[in-house]
């Protein structure tokens, strides 16, 4: 999480510094040897060989051939079930796979009636199994012209390199057992209109999923941007900032307390810029837009249903490797060639879901209920609702976090226990934002949460 308080003790009043400094070494330790671990296990070897064999289909369009066992949709989402029943076995049967579909039609880029299939497969929690976190990759390629099923698509980095992540990361966390829930997911037609996130979206919806978080991968793999820069050590998160859900009068209490930084999306982003350092030679820029300038992501339909969701990819793209036609014009090259993928990057952002998928399941949920007084006042009081003991048997107590209102993390914290209040004494509202995060026994610790309607993670 956020660099402890002694990294940034200026800032706060000298008289305070004894007490938070005693309550901060009351604080479950953290152990990172299993994060440690999980952000050097993806394998780049495997991830490839899944990407060439997602290309070897041809063409992964969501209108192509849906019965032939080597080419098109259909085959390409049967083998990924079936990639997902073999990691099943290898666990004892810890993943519960299935297809969530659903049927589209008389839509611009699905105008006859499509059946859009989704493979999800479900690594259940042992305590708090209605608690999910979410990794997805797209199936569906396409080339310029949206609405052709029949040329070849290899769709190398868009979106193969996503998917063969989400499989990857599903091999190295089912060795492992968390109280939460997590959720590999193959999502189709995000090329068509992000259809299969919208069915899956409404089934979680209905099911009654407590999404605490949904990191949606598309294009992990290239490196080289059309821009001249090459970068094999960043990764982007993109994260809306005010959520799709806000009511009139959620908006009238943000004009007046904050939070168009810290929606639980922009939260969530935060906590994988964090889980970072788990990863070797990568750093995390947060981009604070829901997507690329006027473009799209499967994890926009989860915000749009309320949910906690974030797009991690590449952070140079290169345009002639997407949406393109294979050919060769004026010497320059077109099309998403598997020449055009780095697979140790594809394996690095792999662990950086992966740690990051990890971390909050091990964690107790988020804090609900979070709000905050103090104006007109020196002392800020944060509250928040403790949770049913069966949801969290793992939980230690809450850190309160707070920043500049200009600072893009958290930078200061204090672990206050399992309490469901707390006082900061001559830390003035006014001058920070202020959030509450979960820590578990083993020091595992939920992503912070932003006081309010604007900040929730939602309910127990």
């Amino acid at each position: 999480m956020p660099a402890p308080l002694t990294t940034r003790t200026l800032l706060l009043p000298l008289a305070l510094m004894p007490a938070l400094a005693c309550a901060q070494a009351s604080a479950p330790q953290s152990a990172d040897t299993r994060l440690q671990e999980i952000g050097t296990a993806p394998s780049a070897a495997r991830i490839e060989a899944d990407v060439r064999t997602l290309v070897g289909f041809g063409t992964r369009h969501t209108l192509s051939d849906t019965t032939s066992d080597t080419r098109g949709i259909g085959a390409a989402r049967r083998w990924v079930y079936a990639q997902f029943q073999q990691i099943s076995r290898d666990c004892g049967g810890c993943l519960e796979v299935r297809y969530i579909s659903g049927t589209v039609s008389g839509e611009k880029r699905i105008p006859d009636p499509t059946e859009v299939v989704n493979v999800v497969a479900i690594q259940r929690g042992t305590a708090d199994p209605g608690r999910y976190v979410i990794m997805s990759g797209d199936i569906d390629s396409r080339v310029s012209d949206v609405m052709n099923a029949i040329d070849d698509a290899p769709g190398a980095n868009d979106d193969a390199s996503g998917l063969a992540g989400t499989l990857e990361a599903a091999r190295v966390l089912t060795r492992y057992r968390f109280p939460a829930s997590i959720v590999y997911m193959g999502l189709s037609a995000e090329e068509q209109g992000l259809f299969g996130g919208k069915i899956v979206a409404a089934q979680a919806t209905k099911e009654g999923w407590r999404i605490e978080g949904m990191l949606n991968n598309d294009m992990i793999g290239n490196i080289a941007g059309i821009n001249g820069v090459t970068d094999n050590h960043t990764a982007r998160v993109f994260s809306e900032g005010t959520r799709a859900t806000e009511t009139e009068a959620d908006a009238r209490a943000r004009r007046f307390t904050g939070g168009e930084l810290d929606s639980p999306s922009r939260n969530l982003g935060r906590y994988i810029a964090s889980m970072s350092r788990y990863v070797p030679n990568l750093d995390v820029m947060m981009v604070y837009r829901l997507d690329r300038f006027g473009r799209g992501g499967h994890h926009s339909p989860f915000n749009e249903a309320g949910f906690p969701a974030v797009r991690v990819m590449e952070t140079n793209e290169h345009y002639d490797r997407q949406h393109q036609d294979l050919h060769t014009e004026d010497g320059r090259v077109y099309g998403d060639t598997i020449d055009g993928m780095d697979f140790p990057y594809a394996a690095r952002l792999t662990a950086l879901n992966a740690v990051s998928l990890a971390g909050m399941a091990w964690a107790p949920p988020p804090p609900a209920g979070v709000k905050i007084s103090g104006a007109v006042s020196a002392d800020t009081t944060l509250t928040w609702q403790l949770p049913p003991s069966a949801q969290a048997p793992n939980l230690a107590g809450y850190k309160v976090y707070w920043r500049l209102t200009t600072d893009p993390q958290w930078t200061h914290s204090v672990y206050v226990g399992k309490a469901d209040h707390h006082t900061l004494q001559d830390v003035v509202i006014d001058n920070y934002y202020f959030g509450v995060a979960a820590v578990a026994q083993d020091g595992s610790e939920s992503p912070v949460v932003f006081p309010g309607a604007a900040g929730s993670f939602g309910d127990y």
